[in-house]
């Protein structure tokens, strides 16, 4: 074994442990090290768990009894998003208004991967309650890209991203509200999922947008990305939004693929060399006997306005709760209405506030009609124009951002940031799954920084994406 236990991708350390050429004490102890090592100056972790000996012990007897029939994830240590709730652990979503909450509870996604006795390394950094693009909105300290630590790793799942990328761990959840695993997963170099709406329970997600939000893999491999989400897809009684297992049959593609690009999305904004990266990545799949063809999707140019009206409106919504009376921070003032003002201004920091302003305006009474209904009309149209466009090709491919990762502070300006997000959005306003793969490196200030090219399939077909994403990590373009 010429790598170091952590540089492992998952299925080369699942390998490793059942041919005993590693234990699981020595993969962990190789990750825990790693982690404590370089957290200091990349702030990926919040936490970092100390070693479950029980845990530890009982995943290196069940490889010992069941050998290759032990589920893969056994014994392989995963950092976890703040968000996601651990049992016994803390889950403050990056927020100093949650800063001292205990989950009570394991998520379904946690319940999942510990029954097959994989292991968590610890609570990995985010955007405040997932809303950002950068993890600069963290109220603990920004993270760092381990490729060029000027940088962000981007958001809200940069911790996560970093973790991955850094070798800290063998792979991590993040999720996916409009990008929040696929754009970190771009600025990091590592592969990003985001599953069909209702794939993988909520149940025990700290909640942001309830129509949008999904928990997804962050991995060093596109098998490895296929290997997590089955281990946390499936139905739960916990979330009536979660869908049954026929939704993904028949849904895959033999032979060769038409691949649909929107050009007119294209045109402006897109950084040249990434375009260029991006040429390069189609005439690749051109190469191997695909076909990519012009696809038109004209009410894509309006999902990211949709996409932040519905969003801040469930914003709005789901953090209602936090007002510290029911959850979350407490000030006691001379009056309620006090109390409620100073524990929700101290608590939440400003792009939270923001979102949480802009959603209750959008659901007030006289403007719910012009905003949020007018949204969703608009995203039912976007739905329709992308099943349309589905009876005509197989997958949707767009770079995964339109630049490299930027460097802290360049997007001050809120609505600069949320431009980081017009290439996702879409994906979670329809509901589909996507992925973003490394399509290759450009150049700044010279430094060599990763890019990620980003598949739209039809609901339920995630089986395309890994086929067409395994192709593209193949031609070791990255």
């Amino acid at each position: 074994m010429t790598k170091a236990p952590n540089e492992l991708m998952l299925v080369e350390a699942a390998r490793a442990l059942r041919s005993r050429e590693i234990t699981v004490r020595e993969l962990w102890d190789a990750c825990h090290s790693a982690a404590v090592a370089k957290n200091p100056e990349l702030n990926a972790y919040l936490e970092i768990f100390n070693a479950d000996d029980a845990a530890i012990d009982a995943a290196q007897a069940r490889i010992e009894k069941e050998g290759d029939a032990a589920p893969m994830l056994c014994g392989i240590p995963l950092a976890i998003k703040d968000n996601i709730l651990i049992d016994g652990k803390t889950a403050s979503a990056a927020s100093k208004m949650l800063e001292n909450y205990r989950a009570t509870y394991d998520a379904t996604v946690i319940k999942k991967l510990k029954d097959q006795n994989a292991l968590f390394i610890g609570r990995t950094n985010m955007d405040e309650f997932a809303m950002g693009g950068s993890t600069e909105h963290s109220a603990f300290g920004v993270t760092k890209n381990p490729h060029d630590t000027k940088r962000t790793p981007g958001g809200s799942s940069g911790g996560s991203a970093a973790a991955v990328a850094a070798d800290t761990c063998i792979a991590a959840l993040g999720t996916d509200t409009g990008g929040s695993i696929r754009q970190p997963a771009s600025h990091c170099g590592i592969v990003g999922v985001k599953p069909t709406y209702g794939r993988v329970s909520r149940n025990g997600l700290i909640a942001m947008g309830s129509s949008l939000d999904q928990a997804g893999p962050m991995t060093k491999s596109v098998e490895d990305a296929r290997i997590l989400l089955s281990a946390i897809s499936g139905t739960d009684p916990l979330d009536s939004t979660t869908i049954t297992d026929a939704t993904y049959t028949n849904r895959t593609v033999e032979g060769k693929m038409r691949i649909g690009v929107p050009r007119d999305l294209l045109a402006e904004g897109l950084d040249a060399d990434v375009r260029e990266r991006f040429d390069a990545a189609l005439e690749a799949f051109r190469s191997e006997g695909h076909e990519v063809v012009d696809v038109s999707l004209p009410t894509s140019r309006y999902g990211l306005a949709a996409y932040y009206i519905v969003m801040p409106a469930e914003v709005s919504t789901n953090l209602a709760r936090l007002d510290g009376m029911r959850y979350g921070h407490a000030v006691r003032e001379t009056t309620l209405l006090d109390d409620y003002r100073a524990s929700r201004t101290e608590g939440f920091g400003a792009e939270t506030k923001r979102r949480i302003l802009l959603g209750t305006y959008v659901l007030s009474s006289g403007y719910i009609d012009a905003y949020y209904r007018k949204a969703e009309a608009a995203r039912a149209l976007l739905r329709a124009e992308y099943a349309k466009a589905f009876e005509g090709v197989d997958l949707i491919a767009v770079p995964t951002v339109v630049a490299p990762a930027f460097v802290f502070g360049a997007k001050s300006d809120p609505v600069a940031m949320y431009l980081e997000d017009v290439f996702t959005v879409t994906a979670n306003l329809t509901g589909a799954p996507a992925i973003s793969v490394p399509m290759g490196r450009v150049e700044r200030d010279g430094v060599s920084l990763p890019v990620g090219m980003h598949f739209t399939a039809p609901h339920g077909a995630e089986d395309r994406l890994f086929t067409a994403a395994a192709q593209l990590e193949e031609k070791g373009l990255y």
